[in-house]
């Protein structure tokens, strides 16, 4: 027996011990932490919102592209789904389909609880190749101060508008065309997002928490001296003589293409106020209202009621709309057309 021999070490060997430890190390101090962060909650009952913000923004985005593709396709394989009440056709093409299953699906393997209205949802398409995504919080600029709110999963709807201004669409007319997603908790809009695919521009809100970086620079302007009201294409006409008899011969009217888009011109101060004097579906309008009550402004039917939002409301707002970006405009607007009683 040799009791004073060496004992040899493997350098190779004690390489990989140290990389292992220090991979271990780097977990327990930063990759369990990152983790937490980006991972679903582990009750199944409850969500983070800003969890959900990141995949409302996301789906958006992603069914913005399904838009963008089809669009380069020479037929888009137009259907109707009917008319609406004013006689108008009711068009829907595959690109409201797949941006429905990127979005709607997309949400639902992160979400699986998560309750889900899609403008899409009746057509019963199925959904065999769906790119779906993970959270990646990069899509909330990195100066945003978002923070983690735990919610009761069940006091949450997410409306979505897989493409609106479909009309428009099958017409070219792209600048008008948006992807909409909408949280509301307790049926009151609290995250709205509203991504024009053609420009790949985001607009999105958390009532009370953060909005997406270009609204920070945006000022409201409050003169109401020459309103100049944004309306539908389709019954401009209508509305633009019950603005001269409510606002006056100085108003202005602007015909335009899709709810997602007219809510953006508000919001740019390029109208004062969006007013719609027929039905609309709530998938429409809700992600609108939360971003307009984000920066101040307001959103309700042409009796001055607040819209409800969840699953088990109708999906159709009957009463028409007023949306503004000041609440102070509202009011203003609000009170000259009930006194009219001109759209009620």
């Amino acid at each position: 027996m040799n009791l004073g021999g060496s004992i040899r070490i493997n350098k190779f060997g004690v390489f990989i011990i140290a990389i292992a430890l220090v991979g271990f190390v780097y977990y327990l101090s930063f990759g369990k932490s990152h983790s937490s962060n980006y991972t679903l909650n582990k009750n199944p009952n409850e969500i983070n919102l800003r969890k959900l913000l990141i995949g409302s923004i996301q789906a958006a985005q992603r069914g913005g592209f399904e838009v963008v593709e089809v669009s380069k396709s020479a037929d888009f394989r137009v259907q109707s789904k009917g008319k609406t009440k004013e006689g108008a056709n009711d068009p829907v093409t595959d690109a409201d389909f797949r941006s429905h299953c990127v979005m709607a699906d997309g949400l639902h393997r992160i979400f699986p609880k998560l309750k889900i209205v899609s403008e899409e949802d009746g057509q019963k398409r199925m959904c065999p190749d769906v790119k779906f995504f993970d959270l990646d919080p990069t899509v909330i600029h990195e100066n945003s101060n978002v923070p983690d709110d735990i919610v009761d999963i069940n006091d949450v709807t997410v409306w979505i508008d897989p493409l609106d201004a479909t009309q428009e669409y099958t017409e070219n007319l792209i600048q008008y065309v948006t992807t909409m997603v909408c949280v509301a908790i307790k049926g009151i809009p609290a995250i709205g997002v509203i991504h024009s695919p053609f420009t790949r521009k985001t607009v999105w809100a958390w009532v009370d928490k953060a909005i997406s970086e270009p609204m920070d620079l945006l000022k409201r302007d409050e003169d109401v001296k020459h309103p100049v009201i944004i309306v539908s294409r389709s019954h401009s006409g209508e509305v633009k003589n019950i603005a001269k008899e409510v606002f006056g011969a100085n108003s202005h009217i602007i015909p335009a293409g899709g709810a997602g888009y007219k809510v953006l011109q508000v919001l740019y101060n390029n109208a004062t106020a969006y007013i719609h004097s027929t039905a609309i579906k709530k998938w429409d309008i809700c992600a609108g209202s939360a971003i307009l009550a984000a920066v101040g402004g307001k959103m309700t039917n042409l009796k001055n009621q607040d819209i409800s939002y969840t699953d088990k409301d109708s999906f159709v707002n009957e009463n028409g709309l007023l949306a503004t970006a000041a609440e102070s405009i509202h009011e203003l607007y609000i009170a000259k057309i009930i006194e009219q009683k001109l759209l009620i």
